[in-house]
């Protein structure tokens, strides 16, 4: 066996040494010398010198912090473009006509502004599915934006109002981020958006919920506003929805119809940070309430069950009343029967 093995190292050391290469290179050294090499993908154009476009994904451009100020110019083949963390400060209609494949656009902390981007700039964009513009300096929608977007996101802008017009169409839409803005009233921009399950407004000075929702939202966000009142039936035209957020707002008992919570279906209601002094009737299917920093004076068991046995109790899980004009002591020894699902009750 040692004599093998000797005789085969023998044989191969006068090659290594004849021509100057490790006999073994093929295995780890470069791929040409077996497969060729990987080769940069230049249909379209080049990239851009300031950019990166992996070989090994040749459809995606990362120009993501570099200092930029101005577009890059970009290869027809492209389908993910990331420009977000940069300094850009417009886009002009000629910007995306060579990228007319893009399926996802990152244009999140730049400088736009409204003024800035050309009507047409988005509108050759026919296969666009993402787009994020949050954290510009946006006062209006961008016009003419694909109406195959499906996930857009264009929250901390100066967006001051929201027509029918900008979100016409938009029947793929299922995620709209409009948080942090400067939004008073959206009419009935909403209707259109018929596939949407997740809208976030908060942050915004709206006086009221907007109007004709769309019925398959799944989650509603509507914190940090100046919400003071909500329309009667407001939650009866949902199908879907499980998540509703209205903290911090200016919602009182007056400003609530009867039993507008007690819907089945949600799973988590958040009220807190209002002017509320009572609990409102919710769902036995409701498995987390948010009450706190109200002006709560009464804990009402009725609120959560209307009749109590075997199989009729609170789904609640989850409880908060503090920051109310309420006490321990205030909750009745019966409670436990209603609430026996909920791990604790703060107040």
């Amino acid at each position: 066996m040692c004599v093998v093995v000797v005789f085969l190292l023998s044989a191969l050391l006068p090659l290594s040494c004849s021509h100057e290469r490790d006999p073994f290179a093929w295995l780890y050294g470069p791929h040409s010398l077996r497969f060729g090499s990987l080769q940069a993908d230049t249909t379209g154009g080049e990239c851009p010198d300031e950019c990166d476009c992996p070989p090994s994904f040749p459809v995606a451009m990362y120009c993501d912090g570099r200092g930029l100020t101005a577009m890059p110019t970009i290869p027809s083949r492209m389908k993910y473009l990331y420009l977000q963390n940069n300094a850009i400060t417009a886009v002009p209609d000629s910007a995306l006509v060579n990228a007319t494949n893009l399926v996802w656009l990152m244009m999140h902390y730049n400088q736009l502004t409204s003024d800035a981007i050309g009507k047409k700039a988005f509108q050759q964009l026919n296969g666009l599915e993402r787009l994020y513009l949050q954290h510009n300096n946006l006062t209006a929608f961008p016009s003419n934006l694909p109406r195959t977007l499906q996930d857009l996101r264009i929250n901390h802008n100066k967006i001051e109002k929201v027509t029918p017009a900008d979100l016409e169409g938009m029947d793929n839409l299922t995620i709209l981020y409009l948080h942090d803005n400067a939004v008073t009233d959206m009419g009935t921009s909403l209707k259109a958006l018929k596939s949407l399950t997740l809208l976030e407004i908060s942050g915004n000075k709206l006086t009221k919920v907007p109007e004709a929702l769309p019925e398959h939202l799944h989650q509603l966000y509507l914190e940090f506003n100046s919400i003071d009142s909500l329309p009667e039936g407001f939650l009866g035209q949902f199908t879907q929805l499980q998540y509703i957020r209205i903290a911090h707002n200016q919602l009182t008992d007056k400003g609530i119809p009867a039993n507008t919570f007690n819907v089945t279906g949600l799973v988590e209601l958040d009220l807190s940070f209002n002017k509320l002094e009572r609990i409102p009737p919710v769902s036995t299917t409701l498995q987390h309430l948010y009450l706190q920093a109200n002006q709560i004076k009464e804990f009402t068991l009725g609120s959560f069950c209307s009749v109590v046995d075997v199989t009729n109790f609170s789904k609640l899980r989850t409880l908060r009343l503090d920051g109310n004009e309420i006490s321990r002591q205030d909750i009745p020894t019966e409670s436990t029967r209603c609430l026996r699902l909920t791990s604790s009750i703060e107040v």
